[in-house]
């Protein structure tokens, strides 16, 4: 039974991954299963120098979701190489740094200097991050921004780029497609959705941000779309994402076209999520007799 995939240079040994931001640095979630076991890890999202994220109200429950307004707290990259990084090698697990700049010259050092670490052989560029040179408009969402962030980068790294796509945008394909063009190895789709809540008893905005990231099941039909209709378009390999909580849920983006999967929200509810379900899809795998993974995805189309 084979279960791997290849990203890049970068052979994953399955397709179940935990997404960044949701993981930590893969420590916490050491001390419920053998992160070894995982293909890969999505760590939080770096920055050059330490961020403490947003201040006041950062999450909250919604019907079937999770508004979150983090700010995308991060120790830093040197931090992270000095004492996140070892661990995680340590026991094994395939570590890739999701990488979180607030300018492109800081996303390209983040490039440069990941890319020269041992032990990491693919980066994930979050171009959901506010460029603030740009008023705060997200790299995701301007193509020609997007574009010369992805040219950049690729230029700075010799890793697997993964670009972590935004689905605040009218036509996701399209930004895959120039993600493609400019080198990209793969696309993770899709990050979370634009959403808000407003506290009817002050009668304001209940984050100090305004606006907040849902994510969970509330979003797993037009995360599932997204992949869908990237897939249509690009040749290179989608990392599904949004929503993901059961084999049920895997096995609907890998039939649309995902090539592997990155399990969020869910594990705030059930940390071991993960690989119960890579225990359950090698288990649909041998009981369906389907020999390797490659022979289901893009299964619906």
């Amino acid at each position: 039974m084979d279960t791997k995939i290849k990203i890049g240079d970068l052979i994953l040994k399955n397709p179940i991954t935990v997404a960044s931001g949701t993981a930590g640095y893969g420590e916490e979630m050491n001390t419920f299963f053998d992160i070894s076991r995982l293909g890969a890890i999505f760590t939080k999202g770096l920055s050059l120098q330490p961020r403490k994220g947003n201040y006041g109200n950062r999450v909250l429950e919604t019907p079937s979701g999770l508004l979150n307004s983090i700010g995308l707290e991060n120790v830093g990259v040197e931090e992270f190489l000095d004492k996140k990084l070892p661990f995680l090698l340590s026991k094994g697990a395939t570590p890739i740094p999701n990488i979180a700049g607030h300018t492109i010259e800081e996303n390209i050092e983040l490039c440069k200097i990941l890319s020269n670490t041992k032990g990491i052989d693919a980066v994930e560029l979050n171009v959901s991050c506010p460029n603030v040179k740009q008023g705060g408009m997200a790299f995701g969402t301007n193509m020609e921004i997007f574009c010369d962030l992805i040219k950049k980068a690729r230029k700075a790294t010799s890793c697997a780029l993964i670009v972590k796509l935004s689905p605040n945008v009218t036509d996701v394909a399209s930004f895959a497609i120039a993600a493609e063009e400019l080198g990209a190895d793969a696309v993770s789709a899709v990050n979370t959705f634009l959403g808000m809540k407003i506290d009817i008893k002050t009668g304001k905005p209940h984050f100090n941000n305004k606006v907040a990231g849902l994510s969970g099941p509330a979003i797993k039909p037009m995360a599932v779309r997204i992949v869908y209709q990237v897939y249509e378009k690009i040749k290179i390999p989608i990392i599904g994402q949004g929503g993901i909580s059961s084999l049920e849920d895997t096995l609907e983006f890998i039939m649309a076209g995902a090539s592997a999967i990155s399990i969020g929200t869910a594990n705030l509810i059930e940390p071991s999520i993960s690989v119960n379900i890579l225990d359950e899809l090698q288990n649909y795998m041998i009981e369906n007799k389907i020999s390797a993974i490659s022979d289901i995805i893009g299964l619906a189309h």
